[in-house]
């Protein structure tokens, strides 16, 4: 498992590089991210530990697919949070991924310590925002 998860990172798509260059190096709410993280028998596309969030981001095969809620109950099950785009959200409305990555990754906080901690970022170089509905688990 661990030497397909390494073949997928090597093999990315467009949609994940992009979205990795903005997750890496603890840039997003000083949370650090894996990309293609083994976990049980699945291989997530990106993983925070310490927030227990999973972001995935889908192609076309992903629509509807019976195999994907079982794969999602069982991340959740394990007290995984998971949140999802599809490409094309990557590729054409990035700042708007990140901005909602930023606020699944902080969610106890109130929008003006929110705004107060994105200030900060953005003066120190790292930082970004945000992703989708996220479901608490």
């Amino acid at each position: 498992m661990k030497h397909l998860a390494r073949n997928l990172r090597k093999n990315q798509t467009e949609a994940e590089g992009k979205i990795w260059q903005r997750l890496r190096s603890r840039q997003v709410a000083d949370c650090k991210f894996r990309r293609q993280h083994v976990i049980g028998a699945y291989i997530v596309d990106f993983f925070c530990l310490e927030r227990q969030l999973i972001v995935e981001i889908d192609g076309g095969q992903h629509a509807d697919s019976e195999a994907d809620a079982e794969r999602t109950h069982f991340l959740e099950s394990q007290g995984f949070r998971m949140i999802r785009f599809w490409n094309n959200e990557v590729l054409n409305s990035l700042d708007e991924v990140v901005e909602e990555i930023y606020r699944a990754l902080t969610p106890a906080l109130s929008p003006g310590e929110r705004e107060k901690e994105k200030v900060e970022e953005e003066n120190t170089g790292g930082g970004n925002a945000g992703a989708k509905e996220v479901k608490q688990g």
